[in-house]
């Protein structure tokens, strides 16, 4: 079972200096990077990217050609994103799909915040991102595939099935728990992001 904690992530300052970039994972179709080892600012780096960022500052987004992106606020209030000419306001735990050809901007009517991303090469892969509500009494699996993110409340990850739930790991805020074909179950209160990587149909 593995579980990615954020305290051990790198952070990396984006180029223009509006905000730090906290990688989760990484990869391609035949191979996973947990964690800050894959390069962030390298596209060619992986097929697919899953990423926490802390922005700082409103301004334009980096073109990513070829990709599709899903973001999600996580702290935070409002986000206000342009995307090609149409604006978007963007509330907390409301999942957002654009193109990374598009031509992005963002401004933070509320201040700072944080974000999920969710970036996969079109043709290659595709990227679901959806938020749910935790209950001590209907664990919630983790299926191959699937990243699971501890956004808010307290919550502990078992290895399934788990027949007492009171001795599995503890999850801290932010914390991601890697889905694997045994399903790792996490229970608790609180929100959960569940991110899915699925290839892309043929």
């Amino acid at each position: 079972m593995d579980i990615i904690r954020y305290a051990s992530l790198k952070a990396t300052p984006w180029a223009n200096g509006g905000g730090m970039t906290r990688q989760l994972a990484a990869g391609f179709a035949d191979s996973v990077t947990l964690g800050s080892g894959a390069k962030i600012s390298n596209a060619e780096a992986w097929d697919w990217r899953i990423s926490i960022a802390e922005v700082a500052k409103a301004g334009p987004f980096s073109p990513m050609p070829g990709m599709d992106r899903i973001l999600t606020i996580i702290d935070g209030e409002l986000i206000a994103l342009t995307v090609d000419g149409a604006e978007h306001a963007l509330e907390k735990y409301r999942t957002f799909r654009f193109s990374g050809d598009s031509q992005t901007s963002a401004s933070l009517p509320t201040g700072a915040l944080m974000d999920l991303n969710v970036v996969t090469r079109r043709g290659a892969f595709k990227g679901y991102a959806t938020i749910l509500e935790l209950s001590k009494k209907r664990p919630h699996p983790v299926f191959a595939g699937q990243f699971a993110v501890l956004l808010q409340g307290a919550a502990t990850v078992s290895a399934a099935p788990a027949a007492d739930t009171s001795t599995g790991e503890p999850l801290a805020k932010l914390d991601t728990v890697v889905g694997s074909e045994d399903a790792p179950e996490i229970s608790g209160r609180g929100f959960l992001a569940v991110v899915s990587i699925d290839p892309a149909d043929d």
